[in-house]
């Protein structure tokens, strides 16, 4: 079969489901319509509300964006969950855990097709210049298309581990600096709210947004918990239970505290005892790859003389 051909029956495949997909929609998932009545179970077994505003976005821009704006966003973000099988919610999440507050999946996804987009019109122009072949054209544009809409992906992935890592630098202070307040007569919340006040860092902003909750009306068990949900760091979420536990039964939790406070430090110095080793075995590599042949090579140069007997 002929490039030609070839090219020929994958854009008639791409028509055809094209085509089914427009005809046929596929099946709307049942979770955003059921969620609106479930928010009393969820609030009874200890879950976050979880309320979703069913308002769309506003649409910005004049009478062509009203038009095409939004079948064209709906269109690029069904492309993004072909090659992300990440539902919203955990891509919210996930977003949220990497810092990104004012981004949503949509803008995401958006920004994962450009992305892909990009790198297929890059890597497909240069093939076309190079190679002038149609076959390996669209082999380079598949490639640069996978490569562009991986790329957010990895930067996410990415930003979630620093902001993980940032909080387990963090929580140790912080949770000795509850334990104090704690031992001193303060609640949870006034505790919380203490730091908040004098605090900075990924830790601080977290029980920022609890603080946000229990002023909006949310209870302060649940806004805890919500924190513990969120958080990216289990270290932390571990943190948030404690703390809602302690608001909701009133127990002491300076003790408490501490403990988990110096089990954080000792995760912590074994965490980055592994590093260094890591870095010590990383850095011997590049010296054996340079030594290695320079030692083979001395060995062997008198080897022709010993065995043969020349000089």
């Amino acid at each position: 079969m002929s490039a030609l051909s070839l090219l020929a029956a994958l854009g008639v495949g791409v028509g055809v489901a094209t085509a089914v997909a427009l005809w046929i929609p596929p099946t709307r998932k049942l979770a955003p319509r059921v969620r609106p009545y479930t928010v009393v179970a969820r609030a009874a077994f200890g879950h976050a509300p979880d309320i979703v505003d069913p308002a769309p976005p506003p649409v910005v821009g004049g009478a062509m964006g009203r038009l095409f704006g939004p079948p064209l966003r709906a269109a690029v973000a069904r492309i993004g969950r072909t090659g992300d099988a990440r539902g919203d919610e955990r891509l919210a999440r996930m977003l949220t855990q990497a810092g990104y507050e004012s981004a949503n999946p949509a803008e995401y996804r958006v920004r994962q097709v450009l992305e892909g987009v990009v790198g297929a019109v890059l890597a497909g122009g240069c093939a076309a210049l190079l190679t002038r072949a149609p076959l390996l054209t669209l082999v380079a544009v598949v490639a640069g298309y996978t490569f562009g809409s991986t790329r957010p992906r990895k930067q996410l992935e990415r930003a979630v581990a620093e902001r993980a890592a940032r909080i387990r630098a963090e929580l140790y202070t912080v949770n000795q600096l509850l334990a104090m307040h704690i031992r001193t007569g303060s609640g949870p919340m006034q505790a919380v709210q203490r730091i908040v006040q004098r605090g900075r860092g990924v830790v601080v902003e977290e029980l920022r947004a609890v603080l946000a909750a229990t002023r909006r009306g949310v209870t302060e068990v649940d806004a805890f918990r919500r924190a513990a949900d969120l958080t990216p760091e289990p270290s932390a979420a571990r943190t948030y239970q404690l703390l809602a536990a302690g608001a909701e039964r009133g127990a002491d939790l300076g003790a408490a505290l501490l403990a988990f406070s110096e089990d954080v430090r000792d995760a912590r110095r074994e965490q980055l005892h592994k590093d260094a080793v890591r870095r010590r075995a990383a850095m011997l590599v590049p010296t054996i790859a340079i030594l290695a042949p320079i030692m083979l090579l001395f060995i062997a140069a008198p080897l022709p003389s010993v065995v043969l007997g020349h000089r």
